[in-house]
């Protein structure tokens, strides 16, 4: 990677004037826009896809190549501004409108249906006008639906099945569950009105995304997405692919410094063994979409693809594959795979074994280096040591703000972090609270750090204390941050933008 700088923030948590009430695929030109001029070049975000039925994480799919249509802009949907655009919302339904646009967290519960019922008038506008007479949109349609029909076909039928049935696809009447060919086929042609419906959304969306990229790539900016380690057991793949998941243990981690108990993720567990005999064919789909869509991605808990923890409802627990050998081929495999057509990023915090960040290195994927958590018992290691295939951070999505943790700091703790070479003015006075001055010295020793990539929150670049997620919660307030002020304020904000720029400069990541 070149020295550079970029900033995480979630799709979702972006705002305009005239959203939804969250982030939408075209924010993120004028973001990026932002983001060049402070100097940044690469813009992360969490997972894009559609998440599983009855919750927000983006870490637990319904699908690992679907979008989530909440991130569809209905301003720049040519059938719904056909359709006669918010005017044809009911008088209720634009007043709630007016309240999403300004809530100040994601209002999920309130957006889904009124967005969704907003598409299905969007869609109903496509049909009549479209897809009934042939027209070119309609074709369009078609030549998506053909390019994505490996993963589409599984996904729209099953998402239709869901939607009808509102329960998990393990209580499905056994002939959809087992999936037998005869009443597939039946139920495809019963739905075909709504399997319609559901590629049409993923159509516009993947239309409105490759142009927001594009443009993003026209100011010098690229794209970072994030691969969740896997997906629902409640998903379109799990389904799809039941003979590569095993649904009688449950993926999560054993004890460790952040859990006297381990953590149950509750998510399905891969079969290596039958993943590996046909190729890895699930995983190199997983990476051709994601180069559609990303230059760069972080994978999620890359150990996992080394030893994958098993959980059993028993209590019995293990690592497979069992021997560090095999562990150690069957990652590099997986990491090959994923990397054929975009840069992989691999998140390796929490408990990670020597062998997976040696195997790291021999691959040149970078892991990452947080600043809270790199020290040696309690003396913190100097950034500037920081090898350069490595990725500096202040914090990531599932940590506190930079300004919560350093209050939160014990005064021993304070005092050895502030020894840190390159913090010699701020130890002169020691600051307890966090203040503008600490703000820019803690990001100044993150920024001139050897790592190649900087890639901070942009929480921690503008000094808030927002939080995205409080990790082993389940909690309304988890992936609900909004930006506190919209895009148009963040651009007009000058100081802002030339501070970072001028410490991107400084550190050599321009």
């Amino acid at each position: 990677m070149p020295r550079r700088a970029g900033v995480l923030i979630p799709l979702f948590s972006l705002r305009t004037p005239a959203g939804w009430g969250l982030g939408e695929i075209p924010d993120l030109v004028p973001f990026a826009r932002w983001a060049k001029d402070a100097g940044f070049s690469l813009v992360q975000m969490l997972p894009v896809n559609q998440p599983s039925s009855g919750q927000e994480s983006p870490y637990a799919a319904m699908s690992a190549f679907a979008l989530e249509p909440m991130y569809l802009s209905l301003d720049a949907c040519e059938d719904f501004q056909q359709a006669g655009g918010a005017a044809a919302l009911s008088v209720d339904q634009q007043l709630m409108l007016q309240r999403l646009r300004s809530a100040q967290f994601v209002p999920w519960r309130d957006l889904r249906p009124l967005k969704e019922h907003a598409l299905w008038l969007a869609y109903r506008h496509f049909h009549t006008n479209h897809w009934q007479k042939d027209t070119a949109r309609a074709q369009a349609l078609r030549a998506f639906a053909s390019a994505q029909g490996a993963w589409l076909e599984e996904f729209v039928l099953f998402k239709a099945l869901h939607d009808e049935r509102n329960t998990a696809w393990t209580e499905w009447e056994p002939e959809l569950s087992k999936r037998e060919p005869a009443a597939l086929a039946a139920h495809r042609a019963r739905l075909e009105d709504k399997l319609c419906f559901l590629r049409w959304i993923q159509w516009q969306l993947d239309t409105q995304w490759r142009a927001a990229r594009e443009q993003v790539r026209a100011l010098g900016v690229q794209l970072m997405g994030d691969l969740p380690f896997v997906v629902a057991g409640d998903s379109a793949d799990v389904w799809a692919n039941q003979g590569e998941f095993r649904l009688d243990a449950r993926v999560g981690v054993p004890p460790d410094a952040f859990s006297t108990e381990g953590q149950d993720w509750g998510l399905p567990v891969f079969r290596w063994d039958v993943m590996g005999a046909n190729g890895l064919a699930w995983f190199r789909a997983r990476g051709y979409r994601a180069a559609e869509l990303f230059d760069y991605y972080r994978v999620d808990h890359v150990v996992g693809l080394y030893r994958t923890y098993h959980r059993f409802p028993d209590g019995r627990a293990l690592f497979a594959p069992e021997n560090e050998k095999d562990q150690t081929e069957n990652g590099e495999r997986v990491l090959k795979t994923l990397s054929e057509r975009a840069t992989v990023i691999a998140e390796d915090l929490g408990t990670v074994p020597d062998f997976v960040r040696a195997s790291l290195t021999r691959l040149g994927i970078a892991g990452y280096r947080v600043l809270r958590w790199e020290k040696d018992a309690a003396v913190f290691r100097d950034p500037a040591k920081w090898p350069a295939l490595s990725v500096a951070v202040t914090g990531t999505h599932d940590t506190d703000s930079l300004a919560e943790w350093y209050e939160g700091m014990a005064a021993a703790e304070r005092k050895a972090f502030l020894q840190l070479p390159g913090l010699a003015d701020l130890a002169a006075r020691a600051p307890e609270r966090f203040d503008p001055g600490v703000r820019d010295a803690l990001l100044e020793l993150v920024y001139r750090s050897g790592s190649d990539l900087t890639l901070l929150p942009f929480q921690d670049v503008l000094g808030t204390r927002e939080r995205v997620n409080v990790p082993g919660t389940v909690a309304e307030a988890n992936w609900t941050f909004r930006m506190p002020q919209d895009l148009d304020a963040l651009a007009a904000d000058a100081a802002t933008t030339s501070r970072l720029r001028d410490l991107a400069q400084r550190s050599g990541r321009i």
